[in-house]
């Protein structure tokens, strides 16, 4: 007998957990009862990235693979009193920064969380993330051109985190004094795509429209900007592998790892052992950067 409701109670506020038995990852054998299991493992971790940040999830109804999906911006009605929201631009956004508003979200299969890339009620960007996105399904190209750009980044003396998407494409996550502006970035973003564009011509593109790239892969420094949003590092992925956006070593993009093995069933573990990768990288300065640019 299957069960069909039941109510936990969360830092003092109570949650009704509805079909908990209800596969979300069939291929994975993972049930929403198991996926909130797995977001309370990875709260401590997602929400440094999901606080105090405009919220936009992905829901699957009926689960990971099935085209019945949808973005939720405004927040779902009706909203418990303990989930905070901020408005932006007219929409009425969830901010993710508690464990019960986690596993509420969860409760209502949102299987993926993109936060923005400020904080709310701020224009300055919280840190630089630049998306390499593979106009191939399978780009077995994909961790060589990470590791062509961290090798163009070094160059430039910036440190980044590469991270898996959790889908098919790589970001670079660049943690970053504050005080730069959207643009600024941008601008960095284009002269670094241009110089990759040059250097690789029959590996990378800055071409925004997918129609017009071939097989060649986006460089999107355009993407972070404000109002913008990009998955979050921890963010478990609906697909079939149950992927999860996952920070990595350098070592393993030298390796070509396949981003499939970090999914909800191995994250915990990683974690355990290596914590937070991002967190080994102080915020830098860019203004050696900009003021070559100039």
């Amino acid at each position: 007998m299957k069960t069909v409701k039941g109510t936990v109670t969360i830092e003092g506020h109570e949650l009704t957990i509805t079909n908990p038995d209800k596969p979300l990852w069939p291929e994975m054998k993972i049930t929403k009862l198991m996926y909130l299991q797995k977001l309370i493992r990875l709260a401590p971790y997602l929400l440094k990235y999901t606080t105090n940040r405009y919220l936009t999830t992905i829901r699957f109804p009926h689960g990971a693979g099935d085209e019945k999906s949808f973005y939720q911006k405004n927040a779902p009605e009706p909203v418990p009193s303990f989930v905070r929201t901020a408005e932006l631009q007219g929409i009425n956004y969830v901010v993710l920064d508690s464990v019960p508003t986690l596993i509420w979200l969860g409760n209502l299969a949102c299987l993926e969380f993109h936060p923005s890339f400020h904080y709310v009620d701020d224009e300055l960007p919280a840190e630089w993330v630049i998306d390499i996105d593979p106009t191939l399904e399978v780009e077995p190209r994909i961790m060589d051109a990470v590791d062509k750009i961290g090798d163009a980044l070094d160059r430039m003396k910036i440190q980044a985190v590469p991270k898996t998407s959790g889908a098919t494409g790589v970001q670079l996550f660049i943690p970053i004094e504050r005080g730069y502006t959207f643009d600024q970035l941008r601008g960095i973003g284009l002269f670094l795509g241009n110089f990759l564009v040059e250097k690789y011509p029959k590996l990378f593109t800055i071409e925004r429209l997918k129609k017009n790239r071939g097989d060649l892969i986006y460089v999107d420094y355009l993407q972070h900007y404000y109002g913008k949003t990009l998955s979050a590092p921890y963010t478990p992925r609906a697909r079939a592998h149950a992927t999860v956006s996952t920070p990595l070593f350098w070592d393993e993009v030298h390796r070509r790892v396949d981003p499939r093995e970090y999914n909800l069933l191995t994250i915990e573990e990683r974690l355990n052992k290596f914590g937070d990768l991002i967190d080994r990288v102080k915020p830098q300065s860019l203004d050696h950067v900009l003021s070559f640019l100039r």
